[in-house]
């Protein structure tokens, strides 16, 4: 080989090193700069933690926003029914988002019934990039991702911002913490199932008013997202359940619930709004709740999933109590669960008593 020969083999090899360099450089630089989620604001940790689970076989997946995430315990539909259950939410989660989500748990198992929360009918585009990313970065690559980026995406967002974040989140060089280093790679679970745990108590003191709106119906858009989940509930031969959380505010109006119900009755849907059923619930709202009545505390969260299991049995879901693999990995949850409640204990300083015993 030939001096010239020599040369452009060195500087080839040389190029190669530097460009998987600098490659290395910007993937770390990513990984570094992209939100963790692991204080503070953690729910745009939720969506990933969903593919960390040891056994993706769920029976039941519930999908919406807060009205979900923080108001059905997983561990008491199974302990109580036997129900292998997951909790798809995310912070304002939009129906579009909600149908990609469903979309992308069927590509690892076929749930027996879904559980949709239709507080975001309401929402007919998105309202915020910062939700946006909460819900969508999460994902695993699919074709379910993308579509959910281009139904979600605002004006001023850029694809290629959820393809390289680092083109989104390089401005948070001032804003590091040491958790950004530790969790780089690997972040510890915030939630038990998709359920995210608070065990202490603000009563419902008032409720502020909603203000009339200039139209009610809901949005072209939401209608084609109710309709594409349902649809693709119907092609997978899975049950389907419409339900409204007992949030008190923000305001669910008459005027939503009846184009809910309508829809339901028309396509023969079952619905329930927690709402209207409190003495059934048994919801408190001097206790259950710990933010005013925006979403429930785990008393509130074990009662509505103690409500909600036996209508899930009579929708044909199974008790799985008697697989002994499941019992092993439920065992585990069982236990983080309690080993929360303790910390959360101790943090707030009270004694937490499930409404269950």
């Amino acid at each position: 080989m030939d001096d010239k020969m020599i040369l452009k083999k060195s500087i080839g090899i040389r190029v190669v090193a530097t460009l998987l360099i600098i490659i290395l450089a910007l993937f770390l630089l990513q990984r570094l700069f992209v939100p963790k989620y692991v204080d503070g604001i953690v729910e745009g940790a939720f969506v990933a933690e969903y593919y960390r689970e040891p056994d993706m076989n769920f029976d039941v997946i519930f999908i919406g926003d807060c009205e979900v995430y923080e108001n059905f315990s997983p561990v008491v539909l199974w302990d109580e029914y036997g129900i292998n259950s997951y909790i798809r939410g995310s912070a304002e989660q939009y129906i579009w988002q909600s149908y990609y989500l469903l979309e992308d748990a069927l590509r690892y198992h076929k749930p027996q019934a879904v559980v949709f929360n239709i507080q975001s009918l309401q929402f007919n585009e998105s309202q915020s990039e910062a939700y946006n990313r909460m819900s969508i970065e999460g994902m695993k690559w699919s074709k379910s991702k993308i579509g959910s980026i281009f139904a979600s995406m605002k004006e001023d967002e850029h694809f290629i911002e959820y393809v390289f974040p680092l083109l989104r989140y390089h401005s948070r060089w001032s804003e590091l913490q040491a958790t950004d280093v530790e969790y780089m790679f690997k972040t510890r679970p915030v939630t038990h199932n998709g359920y995210y745990m608070r065990i202490d108590v603000r009563p419902v003191e008032n409720i502020p008013a909603g203000r009339p709106l200039a139209d009610y119906t809901f949005g072209d858009k939401a209608y084609l997202y109710l309709d594409k989940i349902r649809e693709l509930c119907e092609k997978n031969d899975i049950a389907l359940l419409f339900i409204k959380a007992p949030s008190l505010y923000p305001v669910w109006y008459d005027e939503y619930d009846a184009q809910v119900v309508e829809y339901a009755k028309q396509h023969d849907v079952p619905y329930i709004n927690f709402l209207e059923i409190q003495d059934e619930t048994g919801i408190d709202y001097t206790t259950d709740t710990y933010d005013g009545g925006l979403h429930m505390n785990l008393s509130g969260a074990e009662k509505l999933a103690d409500y909600i299991g036996p209508v899930l049995l009579d929708m044909g879901v199974s008790d799985r109590r008697q697989d002994a693999a499941l019992e092993a990995i439920w065992e585990e949850k069982k236990e983080a669960y309690q080993a929360e409640i303790a910390e959360q204990e101790k943090k707030y300083g009270i004694t937490y008593h499930s409404p269950l015993e």
